[in-house]
């Protein structure tokens, strides 16, 4: 409920504010208009936005994040428009810098192939060799063994370490799952305070119903290299050698040219595991990278996306969805996903429920016109859950009024079967965005008392029944409980939950203490300078008369009045 009121008050309070920016904005649209947006050429781009109050956006031109730009990049659904993008151009290193605690554990590493004889090459790989290549720190380090399991090898670590009177800090062999997308033994060893992952190179064969290898045998580095998802995941550091291996030939070209590319054709890689398509939109989406036309095909087509329906299971689609929403591009990550027609894949609706032509694209905008609201106001804002929270509800605004019947036929918002069945997410998180729709409504319709002439009759906005009994005295002691203004979520109830049950004389907590607790704050809200004697008189009157009420209405429906009513009828 605090998080409610905290995000009412604050976009409220961001709303007003953009009124007075008008040299920011190119437009003002009202009601059901159309948002326009204009690319390097002047090109318009048109998608439909309903929010019943004016709102302006500024121009927006992509970045790739890296040098060069995104030229005319679109919402999917724009009419007559192609996503056309210039090719980044990226710094890549030459070579790899290792940084103190890296040397101290490949030394460790390398001692232990000499203490036993071992003739074995080490090699990092996948995303510590992207990242260090780029500049980035990485410390999730991945050791690719040539010819023996990391779990006997970690064995020889730690002897090794102990015969040099070294501490072993951890070790842990995380066993195949099949069924949670884990296809080897992984073994873990903690090494100067930084968790190392052990595995050998395999070669994988997989059947056509799933992402699950049906074989898998020790490979070469080749054999490995090709086996993976993306040629700039493909890279090896050699411990060895102290050199950077591309056994695809041309993994450090993509990586310089920010490309997304497989290395195997990209149809054959994504029916063998169709959760590398949406690993490919993460990472174009996070490095600014753009998707190989080739790639963009086969993601598009149809036995690709009832492979990624039927081969992966729900809770990794999810996690994919969760690290897009919650990284530096979710709207590019979910205009890629729109644009390769991916997105009723993804977020599968209740088979009751059939999406409106668009849908998808207005989905899109509506998260867009969010990310470009908090940009503007600033992250600090929002802590990364709500941001988190706040992108999933205005991705999911369109869908907010499509109901389906449950086994009860009781009508359940569809948003609430995207989080729990479609992405397998949280309870939580489903509870609060429909919560978020539901205080919608009845936010836009407070928003004209704020502005200057607003002509809206307050007495044309419910508070709801909950909150019936909170006695207001002015227009602005009823905008107070509504909007939840005045820095509510800093403030401190004047009653807590066991002061609560001794005014009450309650017995037991539960969800009638809840229920309280919300009156309170609404009272708090109406009667700023109350205090908590004043509180404390209104609960136990309030409560008093519920009672009161609630023992008429039984004594009215008693036996005897049913009785009489029934004659009556006869």
């Amino acid at each position: 409920m605090g998080f409610l009121f905290s995000q009412r008050a604050l976009l409220l309070e961001k709303v007003l504010l953009l009124r007075t920016v008008d040299h920011a904005f190119p437009q003002v649209f009202r009601n059901r208009v159309t948002w326009q947006a204009r690319n390097t050429e002047g090109a318009r781009l048109r998608a439909p936005f309903c929010v019943g109050f004016p709102f302006r956006f500024p121009l927006k031109l992509y970045t790739t994040g890296q040098k060069g730009t995104l030229e005319r990049t679109r919402l999917s659904g724009s009419e007559g428009a192609t996503m056309v993008v210039s090719t980044p151009t990226v710094h890549v290193r030459d070579t790899i810098e290792l940084d103190e605690t890296e040397e101290k554990i490949f030394e460790r590493l390398l001692g232990t192939l000499d203490h036993y004889g071992l003739k074995t090459e080490l090699r990092v790989a996948g995303g510590w060799v992207r990242d260090k290549l780029l500049g980035k720190e990485c410390k999730d380090i991945d050791i690719a063994l040539e010819n023996m399991m990391g779990s006997k090898f970690v064995e020889k670590v730690r002897d090794y370490l102990l015969s040099v009177g070294e501490e072993v800090q951890g070790i842990a062999i995380i066993p195949s799952n099949p069924d949670q997308s884990k296809h080897l033994e992984t073994a873990r060893m903690r090494i100067f305070n930084i968790w190392v992952d052990f595995v050998n190179l395999r070669c994988e064969e997989y059947s056509d119903d799933s992402r699950i290898p049906t074989m898998q045998k020790y490979g070469t580095p080749e054999q490995d290299a090709l086996r993976r998802d993306l040629t700039i995941n493909s890279l090896f550091y050699n411990i060895n050698t102290k050199s950077v291996e591309d056994w695809t030939n041309r993994g450090i070209e993509d990586l310089k040219c920010g490309k997304i590319v497989t290395p195997l054709p990209p149809k054959d890689t994504f029916m063998e595991d169709p959760l590398r398509v949406l690993r490919a939109i993460r990472f174009a989406a996070r490095f600014g990278f753009i998707l190989d036309e080739q790639l963009k095909e086969a993601a598009a087509c149809d036995e690709v996306k009832a492979a990624l329906s039927a081969k992966i299971s729900r809770e990794r689609i999810g996690a994919e969805i969760d690290l897009m929403i919650s990284g530096n591009q979710p709207v590019q990550a979910m205009t890629y996903i729109c644009d390769l027609k991916l997105f009723w894949v993804v977020f599968s609706l209740h088979p009751q429920c059939e999406p409106s032509e668009e849908c998808d694209s207005d989905c899109v905008t509506y998260l867009d016109c969010t990310w470009n609201l908090i940009q503007l106001v600033g992250h600090s804002t929002f802590n990364d859950e709500q941001r988190r929270l706040s992108f999933y509800a205005a991705m999911f605004l369109p869908l907010r009024k499509t109901m389906y019947k449950d086994r009860k036929a009781k009508d359940v918002p569809v948003v609430n079967y995207i989080f729990r069945d479609s992405l397998k997410q949280r309870v939580s998180d489903a509870e609060t965005v429909v919560n978020l729709h539901n205080a919608l409504e009845k936010f836009l319709s407070l928003l004209p008392h704020f502005v200057p002439n607003g002509d809206a009759k307050l007495a044309e906005v419910d508070l709801g029944r909950e909150y019936a009994d909170v006695p207001l005295t002015s227009k602005e002691s009823k905008l107070r409980v509504l909007t939840g203004l005045d820095r509510v979520w800093d403030g401190k109830p004047l009653l807590n939950g066991k002061e609560i049950m001794d005014a009450l004389q309650l017995k037991s907590g539960g969800p009638v203490v809840s229920k309280w607790q919300r009156k309170l704050l609404a009272w708090q809200f109406a009667h700023p300078s109350g205090t908590a004697e004043e509180c404390r008189e209104w609960l136990k009157e309030t409560h008093s008369s519920s009672n009161r009420s609630a023992g008429y209405m039984e004594e009215l429906n008693g036996p005897n009045n049913k009785k009489s009513k029934t004659e009556d009828c006869n």
